[in-house]
């Protein structure tokens, strides 16, 4: 499986879903918001438009790290995603 995790290294939950995702030989493509703007441009259209982020949003939180499953699906939660390996 393939997870597109999006976060940032400077955040400690970004940092366990990497560690906990790599444990499993997940492959990860890690879309780093503190060091790529077009990644954070993305990030916050999705952000944006998307209810998902209704949550976070309305708690003054950013919403990582969010990870996007080759399905599609999306969820920002690292326990729905290691149900599905």
């Amino acid at each position: 499986m393939k997870v597109t995790l999006i976060g940032s290294h400077l955040c400690p939950d970004t940092l366990y879903a990497i560690n906990e995702l790599a444990a499993r030989k997940v492959e990860i493509e890690f879309k780093n918001l503190s060091a790529c703007l077009a990644d954070l441009k993305t990030y916050l259209a999705l952000r944006d438009s998307s209810p998902l982020f209704e949550g976070p949003k309305a708690n003054g939180s950013i919403g990582i790290p969010c990870f996007i499953l080759e399905d599609g699906t999306t969820t920002l939660e690292l326990d729905d995603v290691l149900a599905r390996l």
